[in-house]
């Protein structure tokens, strides 16, 4: 029952570009997908991420030059902004270790947990770390060489694989927003078109913060649908070892 659900909500999901200018989408519906969004999957739960529901009309009018007059954005009822945060590393990684700590209460961690403390208290800041000379980098790297010479290792060293890996958490954040508004009966158009520094001003958003994408929300109409869904046939890319 429970897999022929989530079908028929993979089916009614599609990028819808012409939202219904009469109909609304309830707060709750918004606020709900929100609250299911923070659930996603991301890397080492660091939650570097933050979702911007921008609600306010006036606002929203302010963001559709920002999205390039996309019919998407001209029409939608609500939109979200979903933001990366690399930036704010030391605060998660501090977040996770107090977290271990509150549950270990008076008691002695055990391996798990010792591993758990030290992993946020010296793993993150190191794979996160950056510095104008390059140091953590050159350690991240060294780390990665030696440590992968005779054994599989992650090999992680510069600022495109910290961009890759937060994003990465970011986007499986925002598929499941979108999932969440099919399972509502609305519809969503991820936008990748947008002017990301007047973004990142119009938010008032730090020099660390990153426009992963953002996702226009509605009421779907007919001709917001421009064609028929077709893929490439699954032998292209479904692929078993």
């Amino acid at each position: 029952m429970h897999s022929e659900a989530f079908q028929s909500i993979v089916e009614f999901r599609r990028s819808n570009r012409k939202f219904d200018p009469e109909i609304e989408v309830p707060e709750e519906v918004m606020m709900r997908s929100l609250e299911r969004t923070v659930l996603s999957p991301n890397s080492s739960n660091m939650q570097l991420w933050e979702f911007h529901w921008i609600h306010d009309k006036n606002l929203i009018q302010e963001f559709i030059p920002l999205c390039l007059g996309q019919n998407a954005a001209s029409s939608a009822k609500e939109l979200v902004v979903f933001v990366t945060r690399r930036d704010l590393y030391k605060r998660r990684a501090r977040w996770n270790k107090e977290q271990i700590l509150k549950h270990l209460g008076d008691r002695e961690p055990n391996k798990i947990e010792k591993n758990g403390l030290n992993y946020y208290g010296k793993v993150m800041p190191l794979l996160y770390g950056r510095d104008i000379f390059g140091i953590h980098t050159l350690i991240r790297r060294s780390v990665c060489f030696f440590g992968g010479l005779f054994k599989p290792f992650m090999r992680f060293g510069g600022r495109n694989d910290q961009r890759i890996m937060v994003h990465k958490s970011c986007a499986l954040a925002a598929q499941t927003f979108m999932l969440s508004i099919a399972a509502e009966g609305f519809h969503t158009c991820p936008m990748e078109g947008f002017d990301k520094w007047r973004v990142r001003r119009a938010l008032g958003l730090p020099w660390g913060a990153e426009i992963n994408m953002i996702v226009a929300v509605g009421k779907g109409t007919e001709p917001g649908i421009w064609g028929p869904r077709f893929r490439v046939d699954n032998e292209e890319v479904i692929i078993k070892h």
